[in-house]
């Protein structure tokens, strides 16, 4: 399938637009009508919406500072119930045009048939459902782990007024099928959900943090970029190892030097077979790189292990993938887009759950809330109060939380993860069957923090992302603070700082590397000497593209000049040769793609880019 074209990708933004501003307006009707941020219920109300607003209320605590302060939460809360109305809608359509919404029979539905359930429902039960509820039903049932049950703004978006229901149920059914089986629709949807967000907080001209960051510095990686990167670094080790494979034919961006082998290199100490590479994106949006890395491990495997598709893609989704994000609701696309991809490698099947985990959840207030489910265990309620220090600044900080960096005596080991994870699984069903919203809601929480943590500790063979784009002078006091304590080198932009995070995500000795799409300014500016120098000193630097202005097409990149680097985590020998890619001056996103096919590669002496500008630049 091909990328989206540029007409329906405008198509596509001004629905999803459209869509938030109508859905945050369903929002607040069901919260007013719920009397979420009122004093008391209305008399009127029943059982099941006592209990609603209850883990409403506890939703919008959470949400906002964790002490009570429902006003800061009112807001955050409204965009995750409008999120969970519009989206649940969106990916039943994606299923349905694809055919992968699935009846319990085992059949495909299309949206025509569940209007023909729908009808069918109202019939016996006299309710209201239509074909959108019936699908997003489905769809819900089908992604457990995305959309759950019991997650109180997923059953507070169930609710909305017929007349708010309708107009986002006009604005999905209004979009071209073509636009639910492009290859990027994914990718493009939760940019365009965050533009207005963006607008306000870059007019507003505030220090940068927390729930401002996300839409700040989200941007969509152009298709070219993830598969130069991945196919530069995971497609060359794959044809060092199987150089007679037929995959190579595919690896439309994979450069070779003279003597017939990968431009970026062979990388040695990566293990020998595909089973055992693991592929992280701390920044991984809506899963773009995953994605792509998904399809060439699921064909490499099926060559490697003699798996046939379905069993590729299963063990490709429980070994190999791994992503971290700081927004929750950009993490659930990307859990949903691995899914959805597994799924058309083989069908519909129930799968194991991706490694894909929100890096940012807010805690902040929720430590009584941890302790009582604890129910008294020293240990545990000891192993929730680190995990608490940990993740207190997380909304802000993201994937720059490094388990590994905390002193030992502080820090958290593998046991104690598998022995948390189960614990709080069982406290959660306890308190759902005692009917207590308020400790499920924090017990979440504390469970999604143990599954990122997990992640944020773990070392891969190769870590490919575009880092966040932020100066330094935009960082809120929180976030300069941490920066200047942790990464003093890098600390004149988040970009910058996320390279060297990328580093400590990786395993070491040259067992692994790292593919980032970066801001090029650092490689040549005074104010990053010593990161350049650092960088050149202690890493191997594979693959250097200079893409310049124009390598997005996205309006929000307006201005960035952008290179593609592949570093590998080992002292580099006095001879190692870097390769290096001008792509600067084709102007355009398709002119530069064909460019970096078949461009004349630089071959350069690392050593000799000590104390001058890299050559290549």
């Amino acid at each position: 399938m091909a990328p989206l074209p540029t007409d329906l990708r405008k198509i596509l933004e001004n629905a999803v637009v459209d869509a938030r501003r109508k859905a945050e307006a369903g929002a607040g009707a069901v919260l007013t009508n719920l009397a979420v941020f009122a004093s008391q219920p209305y008399a009127s109300m029943d059982g099941s919406a006592r209990r609603l607003r209850v883990a409403l209320r506890a939703r919008a605590s959470a949400l906002g500072d964790g002490y009570g302060d429902l006003d800061k939460g009112k807001a955050p809360l409204s965009e995750e119930i409008a999120y969970e109305a519009w989206h649940r809608m969106l990916f039943a359509r994606f299923l349905a045009e694809n055919e992968l919404l699935m009846h319990e029979s085992g059949a495909p539905l299309s949206i025509d048939l569940c209007d023909e359930l729908a009808r069918e429902e109202r019939t016996q039960r006299g309710n209201t459902v239509d074909a959108w509820d019936i699908a997003a039903r489905y769809a819900s049932d089908m992604l457990p782990g995305i959309f759950k049950a019991d997650d109180p703004s997923s059953r507070a978006a169930a609710r909305f007024a017929p007349e708010d229901h309708i107009a986002l149920e006009r604005i999905v059914t209004g979009l071209p099928a073509d636009v639910f089986t492009a290859d990027d629709s994914l990718g493009w949807i939760y940019q365009f959900w965050q533009r207005e967000a963006k607008n306000e907080v870059n007019a507003s001209e505030r220090k940068i943090g927390g729930k401002d960051l996300a839409p700040v510095t989200q941007l969509f990686t152009e298709h070219y970029m993830v598969r130069f990167l991945l196919e530069n670094s995971l497609g060359a080790w794959w044809a060092a190892r199987h150089p007679d494979s037929p995959l190579i034919a595919t690896f439309d961006y994979l450069r070779f030097r003279e003597d017939g082998t990968p431009a970026a290199g062979t990388f040695p100490g990566w293990p020998e077979r595909a089973a055992e590479v693991t592929v992280m994106d701390p920044c991984c949006g809506s899963g773009h790189f995953l994605v792509a890395a998904f399809e060439m491990l699921r064909r490499m495997r099926m060559e490697e292990e003699g798996l046939d598709e379905v069993a590729a893609g299963d063990a490709v989704l429980r070994d190999n993938l791994f992503g971290l994000e700081l927004d929750p609701r950009c993490t659930q696309i990307a859990a949903f887009a691995l899914a959805f991809a597994t799924w058309k490698a083989g069908g519909y099947r129930e799968l194991p759950l991706p490694h894909v985990a929100c890096s940012g959840i807010a805690v902040t207030g929720q430590l009584d809330a941890w302790r009582k489910l604890a129910r008294g265990d020293f240990k545990l309620t000891s192993a929730l109060e680190r995990l608490y220090n940990l993740f207190r600044d997380a909304s802000t900080l993201g994937s720059l939380i490094d388990p590994n960096a905390i002193p030992i005596e502080d820090r958290m080991f593998t046991a104690e993860f598998d022995q948390v994870a189960p614990f709080l699984e069982r406290a959660l069903a306890r308190e759902r069957s005692a009917e207590d919203p308020t400790s499920a809601v924090f017990g979440e929480a504390a469970l999604g923090v143990v599954q990122a943590a997990e992640l944020l500790a773990g070392r891969y063979t190769l870590v490919a992302t575009n880092v966040p784009y932020l100066s330094r002078g935009s960082h809120d006091e929180m976030l300069r603070t941490f920066i200047d304590t942790h990464f003093p080198a890098s600390k004149a932009d988040l970009a910058t700082v996320f390279v060297e995070r990328c580093r400590a995500f990786t395993r070491d000795d040259g067992q692994g590397s790292y593919a980032v799409v970066t801001p090029q300014n650092w490689l040549f500016l005074t104010s990053y000497r010593k990161l350049r120098e650092k960088l050149l000193h202690e890493q191997e630097w594979d693959s250097v593209t200079r893409l310049g202005e124009g390598g997005f097409e996205s309006h929000a990149a307006a201005g960035a000049f952008t290179v593609l680097l592949i570093l590998t985590n080992q002292w580099p020998n006095a001879d190692h040769l870097m390769t290096g890619i001008d792509a600067s001056e084709p102007r355009m996103v398709a002119e530069k793609a064909m460019f970096m096919r078949d461009a004349e590669l630089q071959v350069l002496s690392q050593e000799a880019q000590l104390g001058q500008v890299p050559e290549v630049l």
